[in-house]
């Protein structure tokens, strides 16, 4: 058994012991969905910047910024860094403040229980494949370190994922985070400073260079393609479940509101490392054909082994408190939404029996994803293009207007559903999530005509 395997099962202990502990706090469907809206700073800041720092932060953008400079950071870390400051400065208070459980919740009471149910749908199977990608990718990490098959490593994730978030919802979701936001930002830490220690670190001017082109191995992009770059991570994440969560969780929309500003900070701070090492490598690693593997080879070149676990360890904590983030949000959303909406009067004990019940049954379909999926590469991308756009309309005039009832919500959440997945996969075009968005707004506005403005 490795040194790095050791140290990454170290983490899963820490993990597992604490979920454990903290299920206790768990006695109603809101202490397992929303922390029973307790959470304080530590907890909501941690729990933002650590849900939403995913092995694809880490990994992703560093190869990124290696191939196309820093242009390749428009996601990760700035278009996530927006994503984040906008849910800080316009819309933490006013969804605290609406007492929601999840973001579907918005919807009936705005719309009616029909578009809360088709919204519910529209986004639940995105975590479920997100979350399939991020146990896939976990199963990578211990199978590398091991020498266990990758399909046993992937059982392993699974089991380690379902143990404590079945357990302890968002609660364990929550310390956890602070375990594995510290490890992240330890590890990635102690990576770049090794890293500017060497004798063949670049010189400022190298970076510099390095900032504008890369390696030069990026494609060129359409205009389209840009802002679709920008528009994603930017407008689809902000309404994301996982995201959202973690604000109404918060004890008051001022902890909500100042956790989201401090989590951003943090964020774009931390996120800058991946950037840095992306840069860096373009003059240690020149012309690596695989720029993933860009962040791992440095690490693997140049860290001592206690470094590398600690690494390795960061990399593990990104993935996990992804993972059990996606999880815990589809989870809401059928449980809540879908199946306890059609019996309001279930008693609380059966309402907590659905949540985690929910875990466990999308935790197992999770896990044959990621065993008879593709690449955890597509099915991120696939998680992406599972359609946010009308979601993302819809919130806006929920939240801010009364303009519009239950037929232009619904009528937006198709057309946005419907042209993204055109646009993804049926056939393919540039833009396909900008214009999604324009697509779902011009119906709103022009079903709304027809419908009396709500109360």
């Amino acid at each position: 058994m490795s040194t790095v395997f050791v140290g990454i099962l170290t983490y899963i202990g820490a993990s597992l012991v604490v979920g454990m502990i903290v299920s206790r706090k768990v006695h109603s469907e809101s202490d397992y969905l929303i922390a029973g809206r307790q959470l304080g700073y530590l907890l909501t800041t941690f729990s933002i910047f650590a849900t939403w720092f995913g092995a694809e932060t880490c990994v992703g953008a560093a190869a990124a910024v290696y191939d196309k400079g820093l242009a390749g950071g428009n996601a990760d870390p700035f278009g996530y860094t927006i994503c984040l400051l906008l849910m800080a400065i316009i819309f933490a208070v006013p969804m605290w403040k609406r007492k929601l459980t999840t973001l579907a919740d918005l919807y009936r009471q705005q719309y009616s229980p029909g578009v809360e149910k088709l919204a519910a749908l529209i986004i639940a199977p995105s975590s479920v494949v997100w979350a399939a990608a991020q146990i896939r990718a976990f199963g990578h990490v211990l199978s590398v370190s091991s020498d266990l098959q990758l399909e046993t490593c992937i059982l392993i994730a699974t089991v380690i994922v379902l143990v404590y978030t079945v357990s302890g919802g968002l609660w364990a979701d929550a310390y956890t985070d602070v375990i594995q936001g510290f490890a992240l930002i330890i590890g990635l830490a102690v990576l770049a400073v090794s890293l500017g220690g060497l004798e063949q670190t670049p010189t400022v001017g190298e970076l510099m260079r390095n900032a504008w082109s890369g390696s030069g191995h990026g494609e060129p992009e359409s205009l389209l393609t840009m802002l679709d770059g920008w528009a994603v991570p930017i407008f689809g994440s902000i309404v994301a479940q996982e995201l959202i969560s973690r604000v109404l969780a918060a004890r008051s929309a001022t902890v909500a509101r100042r956790s989201a500003f401090a989590a951003t900070t943090i964020y774009l701070v931390i996120g800058m490392i991946p950037v840095y090492i992306g840069l860096v490598g373009v003059s240690l690693l020149p012309g690596i054909e695989d720029s993933e593997q860009v962040m791992p080879q440095l690490a693997m070149t140049y860290l001592p082994t206690l470094f590398y676990v600690m690494y390795a360890g960061a990399l593990a904590s990104a993935i996990l408190s992804t993972v059990d983030s996606a999880l815990l949000a589809a989870s809401a959303l059928i449980g809540h939404n879908v199946i306890l909406s059609s019996r309001p009067n279930m008693s609380e004990q059966n309402k907590l029996l659905v949540a985690r019940g929910g875990v466990l049954v999308l935790g197992i379909l999770a896990y044959y994803l990621a065993i008879y999926g593709t690449t955890t590469y597509e099915m991120v991308e696939m998680a992406s293009g599972l359609g946010s756009a009308g979601i993302f309309v819809i919130s806006i005039f929920a939240l801010f207007s009364k303009r519009g009832g239950p037929l232009a919500a619904g009528a937006a959440l198709i057309v946005g559903l419907g042209v993204s997945v055109c646009g993804s996969y049926i056939t393919p075009f540039d833009g396909s999530y900008v214009i999604s968005i324009v697509g779902a707004f011009v119906v709103y506005m022009l079903v709304s005509m027809r419908e009396p403005a709500r109360a």
